[in-house]
């Protein structure tokens, strides 16, 4: 008797591991919307800051905001990152109902500091996006 055809395997599997996902497909519709909703607000933030430092004599502080993406180590979780040159800071928002705010840190360097915040406490979570952006940006115009 043969082996199965890869296609038929990985079919097979799709299929099973589909069936296990898609009881979180709801709440992982919830981490998009949420994520979207973040991304809108920090990329609207992010551009009255460039023009704000453009007009002040430094066109160069800008920083780029990554498009929303599953989450590269969490399968039910997505993200958005902020770049500019090494530095980084990525907005997770997960599934289970947080939101974690990573860095800001270098590109190659360990991940952190991470604070997580509920879905709910969005008064909490904007005072700490507020600082979080903040230091990311102090940082990364740091020659």
């Amino acid at each position: 008797m043969s082996e199965p055809a890869l296609s038929e395997r990985l079919a097979r599997l799709g299929k099973e591991l589909g069936e296990r996902e898609a009881e979180h497909r709801a709440a992982i519709a919830e981490a998009w919307r949420q994520a979207q909703t973040l991304r809108g607000e920090v990329a609207a933030a992010l551009e009255a800051f460039t023009a704000a430092a453009a007009q002040a004599g430094a066109p160069q502080l800008v920083v780029a905001v990554g498009e929303t993406r599953t989450d590269a180590k969490h399968l039910r979780a997505v993200e958005f990152d902020l770049t500019r040159g090494r530095h980084r800071a990525i907005v997770t928002v997960k599934s289970r109902g947080d939101v974690t705010l990573v860095g800001p840190f270098h590109v190659g360097k360990t991940e952190g500091p991470c604070k997580s915040f509920p879905y709910a406490a969005q008064h909490e979570l904007h005072g700490a996006l507020g600082d979080f952006l903040e230091k990311f940006l102090a940082e990364a115009a740091t020659p």
